[in-house]
């Protein structure tokens, strides 16, 4: 089962790395680094609320989940 804690985990974690991949894109683009935190710094708070919610969605729908067994050994 996945918690809301994990999938905000997740979505943090996941964020962190897209941040720096972001933050490299548009500081060899834009040759400045206050611009390329600012763009990896508001592409990071919009999708990480994009990802969180896709995870939370995709926990609800049931395609692809192994049903639980009866019983543990």
């Amino acid at each position: 089962m996945e918690t809301r804690r994990r999938s905000m985990a997740k979505a943090l974690s996941w964020r962190v790395v897209a941040f720096v991949i972001t933050f490299g894109i548009a500081f060899l683009i834009t040759g400045k680094t206050e611009q390329a935190i600012g763009i990896g710094f508001i592409d990071s708070l919009v999708k990480i609320f994009a990802y969180y919610t896709h995870e939370r969605v995709w926990f609800r729908v049931p395609y692809g989940k192994l049903k639980p067994s009866e019983y543990e050994i």
